[in-house]
């Protein structure tokens, strides 16, 4: 009976969560590059920074952005933390990481629902002359669709079943434990170091965009300092990162040389 409450529990944090990924690529991706947001112009987007900071058309969606964000990377940090993570352990059991993984989709749900733009103010950066406006939204484009290539082969590889919770209800089911316990110590102290494996990527698709506005400059900034110290790779995280990677470089040939053969 267990059972059967457990694999459908952690498959609905699992949909949630894929629902949620596909979501923040349109949030981050589709809208700045194919214009599902109102495009700045006129005299109010010319008007300089102090001047906007002072606006309160401006000001009021910014703080309230401020505060959609301030709540996810919050949600994300609090449950992050041991002692929460001991005491979601003590109640929900296997269900921890899908717990975890269901309340940090809920969290970026609201963030991007409620998100206000601020098509107001000035800009930071704006691609408007040819050719610019023109290659410079293709060549963002092709960063972005690489990016995320990248992004969910990375996540591949790291074990996103395990990483959605999914893998620890399997296992349970199956009576073969905790799946953390099998992996080796230089791959757990990768795992608590590496919280964001695709930080260089999630940076490419907050900053490399046509137009750079006040609320978009708002989420990358915050974002970027909020994944710059999640990621804490050391020398001995790198030196474990290339020796896995040159040992599946290595199983990938294998193959190929017994063709040769």
């Amino acid at each position: 009976a267990p059972a059967l409450l457990l694999v459908p529990a952690a498959l609905a944090s699992f949909i949630l969560a894929f629902g949620t990924g596909v979501e923040f690529v349109r949030f981050t991706s589709l809208r700045p590059l194919l214009g599902g947001i109102p495009e700045s112009g006129g005299p109010d987007a010319r008007q300089g920074w102090l001047a906007a900071l002072q606006d309160r058309s401006i000001l009021a969606p910014l703080a309230w952005d401020l505060g959609l964000l301030l709540l996810f990377v919050g949600q994300h940090s609090l449950m992050a933390a041991e002692r929460v993570k001991a005491w979601t352990s003590r109640y929900f059991g296997v269900l921890q990481r899908s717990l975890y993984v269901a309340c940090t989709a809920l969290a970026l749900q609201l963030v991007m629902r409620y998100w206000e733009p601020v098509p107001r103010g000035p800009v930071l950066w704006e691609a408007q002359a040819e050719p610019w406006a023109t290659w410079v939204p293709l060549l963002c484009f092709v960063l972005h669709v690489i990016s995320w290539l990248l992004i969910f082969s990375i996540l591949l590889v790291f074990d996103y079943a395990e990483l959605m919770g999914l893998k620890q209800v399997y296992y349970h089911v199956l009576g073969l434990g905790e799946p953390l316990a099998l992996k080796s110590p230089r791959a757990l102290r990768l795992f608590s170091h590496l919280r964001h494996p695709v930080c260089v990527e999630l940076l490419t698709v907050l900053w490399v965009v046509p137009t750079l506005g006040m609320d978009r400059l708002l989420l990358a900034l915050l974002l970027t300092l909020y994944l710059g110290l999640a990621h804490g790779l050391d020398q001995q995280d790198l030196r474990y990162l290339r020796a896995q990677l040159q040992r599946k470089l290595h199983l990938l040939s294998r193959p190929q040389d017994g063709e040769a053969e």
